[in-house]
């Protein structure tokens, strides 16, 4: 099998199982008093403590919810409780369905949603100025865009952001964990799943800065904070801790490694005709989206299938037939309801690219009839 759709998901991996494993044997709940309850707490307060040593963060700063969506749409929908300072939101065309998806919600309450100019898919700090006006409560651009990989400068956009003491700034960085080194020191949250980067599916975090009170998207009892209720899953917290240690133990070799993997695919790509590569030098290596003129994007997938190849058309939570953020970052439909998207990882092997080129190419030629 050569999989190659790891911005969808990835496989467990085997040292994260076996620390979920081990922490089924604390089989008390974190919020009981006695002895078993007070050993799975501290065994949940040691891996936050790791994640916030990795990622820079105060402890008290991390929610734990069911993933990246329930994240965003925690701080999205929390900006009702801040309509008194504003009512207006600024975000991007290269988002995830999880952040548009309480955007319009909000916009059917009497919200308004601008949408920031892009240059080659990155914004433009100018533009984003602009759009600032007192009304302004939220800007959330996501850290990397889940079909293109373009990575936005979040850093100086936080930097900006800063001589606006009343706006939040909030990141979806689910495609940034485990693949790039970054900073979240001018971000006032980030959301993230531990599927993305080898950990378990139905967990992830929301970084809130402690200084900002939300309302909880899910109330009604005691957990790790109280910004969202329910049972503190230890054994997913435990792993997602696992996993985010090894995700970044070897980040320098596993970037350099998935760039030169990157780079063998789009040499042996660029040479066919009708196709053209989307991602450009703004993209993390880890996202390579290209669009071929005359063949559906499933039609594409299943082929490759075929042969034990799989990657994706869309981002796999995207809805409608063309991609959003192919189309801001190309301004081209064609392209847009055309584009697959071939996501690596540090797991992908030279292997994995040589068979993936082999069926891509049988795969090419039998859909477009032989033509080269």
């Amino acid at each position: 099998m050569t999989y190659l759709d790891y911005s969808a998901t990835t496989p467990v991996d085997e040292e994260v199982l076996d620390s979920f494993v081990k922490a089924t044997k604390y089989i008390g709940n974190p919020n009981s008093l006695h002895k078993l309850g007070v050993k799975s707490k501290h065994l949940i307060d040691a891996s936050t403590n790791q994640i916030s040593k990795i990622l820079n963060i105060k402890p008290s700063e991390i929610i734990y919810t069911s993933g990246a969506s329930e994240s965003n749409n925690t701080i999205i929908k929390a900006m009702e409780k801040f309509q008194n300072r504003g009512k207006h939101i600024i975000t991007t065309k290269l988002e995830h369905s999880s952040i548009y998806g309480p955007l319009k919600q909000l916009e059917e309450k009497g919200f308004k949603i601008d949408y920031v100019p892009l240059e080659k898919g990155i914004v433009k700090l100018d533009e984003l100025k602009k759009l600032l006006t007192d009304d302004t409560v939220l800007v959330t651009i996501s850290m990397v865009s889940s079909e293109t990989g373009i990575r936005q400068p979040i850093e100086e956009i936080g930097k900006l952001l800063k001589n606006y003491p009343k706006i939040i700034f909030h990141s979806d960085i689910t495609q940034a964990v485990g693949k790039i080194k970054f900073d979240l020191a001018n971000v006032d949250a980030a959301s993230f799943s531990a599927h993305k980067f080898f950990g378990f599916k139905g967990i992830g975090i929301l970084y809130k800065k402690e200084n900002l009170n939300i309302e909880p998207l899910i109330a009604g009892g005691k957990s790790t904070t109280v910004f969202r209720s329910g049972t503190p899953p230890l054994e997913l917290i435990v792993s997602t801790a696992k996993a985010l240690r090894l995700s970044y133990q070897n980040i320098d070799d596993d970037i350099k490694k998935v760039q030169e993997l990157n780079q063998i695919i789009k040499n042996k790509l660029k040479d066919y005709p009708n196709l053209s590569i989307n991602s450009n030098e703004n993209s993390i290596p880890h996202i390579l989206n290209i669009s071929i003129k005359g063949i559906k994007p499933e039609t594409l997938l299943h082929s490759l299938e075929e042969n034990d190849v799989y990657i994706s058309t869309q981002s796999a939570c995207s809805i409608g037939n063309a991609s959003k953020s192919v189309l801001a970052l190309t301004n081209d439909e064609e392209k847009a309801k055309t584009s697959i998207r071939i996501s690596l990882s540090k797991k992908t092997t030279k292997t994995d690219i040589e068979n993936f080129l082999k069926a891509f190419d049988e795969s090419y030629k039998k859909l477009l009839g032989g033509i080269q």
